[in-house]
C-alpha cells in the first residue's frame, strides 16, 4: 500500500514550490494529487498542472455522486471559490504513493477518509512577515493583481492556522521554510523514511 504525503501550510508558505521540487526529486515514485477548484485560472497556470479547473455546477454534480473526499469554500472578494479533493479514480494507493497540498481542514478530512497509516503530514511553517512579503511579490507578478483577495486570504489564515489548531493536529514535526533548500532536503529525507 502506498502513502499519501500531505504538505500543509498557510498561503505563501511555499507549499506549491516545495511540492514541485519534491515531485521532480521523486519522479516515478510520487504522483501528484491534483485538487479541483472553481477559482479562475491565474496567469502561468495550466489546466491539469496545478489544479483541475471546474465550474460550480460540475463540483455540485460530483458532490451528489459521492466523489468528494474533502472540500472547502472561500468567500472571496470575487465571490465563492471552492477547492476540493476528488475520489475520481485517479488516486490508486494500491499502485503508487502520492503528494498532496492543502490546508489544516483538508488534511483532517483526508486523514479521516484514508486513515493515519496512509496519510503522512508535512507541515510547512514560515514567519508571517515573510509570508506576507512573498504573497505580495507573487500577486505583483499577476496580469491583474488581486490585492484585496491576497489580504483577505492572509487574514483568514490567522484563524485557519491558529497555534491552537496546529497543536490539535499533533504533527510530529514542523518544517521551517526560511531557507528553501534546507526545507526541501528535510522534507525529502522524511519522505524517503516513510516510503514503502
Amino acid at each position: 500500500m502506498g502513502k499519501l504525503f500531505y504538505l500543509i501550510g498557510p498561503s505563501a508558505s511555499g507549499k506549491d514550490s516545495l511540492a514541485r521540487e519534491l515531485l521532480k526529486q521523486f519522479d516515478g515514485i510520487l504522483k501528484p494529487v491534483l485538487m479541483s477548484t472553481t477559482r479562475p485560472i491565474r496567469s502561468g497556470e495550466e489546466e491539469g498542472e496545478e489544479y483541475h479547473f471546474i465550474t460550480p455546477r460540475q463540483f455540485h454534480a460530483l458532490e451528489q455522486a459521492g466523489k468528494v473526499i474533502e472540500s472547502r469554500t472561500y468567500q472571496t472578494v470575487h465571490g465563492p471559490w471552492i477547492y476540493a479533493t476528488l475520489d475520481d479514480g485517479n488516486l490508486d494507493l494500491h499502485a503508487a504513493s502520492y503528494l498532496a497540498v492543502g490546508t489544516l481542514e483538508s488534511y483532517r478530512k483526508t486523514l479521516e477518509y484514508f486513515g493515519g497509516d496512509i496519510v503522512v503530514p508535512l507541515y510547512i511553517d514560515l514567519d508571517k512577515g515573510l509570508r506576507l512579503h512573498r504573497a505580495l511579490e507573487r500577486e505583483r507578478g499577476q496580469k491583474e493583481p488581486k490585492y484585496a483577495e491576497m489580504c483577505r486570504r492572509f487574514l483568514a489564515d490567522e484563524e485557519d492556522f491558529s497555534a491552537e489548531k496546529i497543536a490539535a493536529c499533533r504533527f510530529p514535526r514542523l518544517y521551517q521554510n526560511d531557507d528553501f533548500d534546507t526545507c526541501l532536503a528535510e522534507l525529502a529525507d522524511a519522505i524517503r523514511k516513510e516510503l514503502p
